[in-house]
């Protein structure tokens, strides 16, 4: 079975990935890690992506494309796989419906809202990782260490805001892209972590 997931960032998508890839023996398709680890072994592909990032440019979608055809040929894949952070819109979806068939589109839906107020109660300890939120820390160290608490940069309300305003406008397309594939199957993304995990399970029955 060959799976996308789309949701907003702070959705939990990642934790949903990691889960269903664990429960349906599927690799976990992430082009940032693809990117990384491509960059990290000099690979011809690596080499020409990290020469867009080093210029603070977009890495182009044909490069990702020739990165993930490349990566889904690998023999873990065969049965089927996971994508995570690909396509991001429309045209995206296209090129690689180009490539490989999608059988389920699953789409975590948010409050976006509420996810950017979630993200502005975050409160990360930067020694030891621990990350919780502020009504649950109200001295505002880490319960594991001691340090202070803070607020990362990519966690400030407006940043946030910024980063959901973009995945709304993009994002809508593309759901719709899959809702006229047949393929799209959403899940309410702000019940608990089992509840969604419990939805996306019976959704790929």
């Amino acid at each position: 079975m060959n799976i996308i997931i789309m949701g907003a960032p702070g959705s939990g998508k990642g934790t949903q990935a990691a889960l269903i890839c664990k429960a349906h023996d599927l690799p976990h398709v992430s082009t940032g890690d693809l990117l990384r680890k491509n960059i990290a072994d000099g690979t011809e592909l690596g080499k020409q992506a990290k020469a867009f990032m080093d210029a603070g440019k977009l890495v182009p979608d044909e490069l990702v494309i020739a990165l993930l055809k490349n990566r889904i040929a690998e023999a873990d894949c065969k049965n089927g796989f996971l994508l995570d952070g690909f396509p991001r819109n429309a045209k995206q979806a296209e090129v690689l419906g180009g490539i490989v068939d999608i059988d389920v589109a699953l789409y975590l839906e948010t409050d976006l809202d509420k996810l950017a107020d979630r993200a502005a109660n975050r409160r990360v300890c930067l020694k030891c990782g621990y990350s919780t939120s502020a009504d649950k820390a109200p001295d505002g160290k880490c319960k594991e260490c001691g340090e202070p608490l803070v607020i990362r940069d990519d966690d400030k309300r407006e940043v946030v805001e910024n980063r959901l305003k973009v995945y709304a406008a993009n994002t809508a397309p593309l759901v719709e892209y899959y809702k006229a594939k047949g393929v799209l199957k959403t899940v309410d993304g702000m019940q608990s972590i089992e509840a969604v995990n419990a939805a996306i399970e019976a959704a790929l029955k």
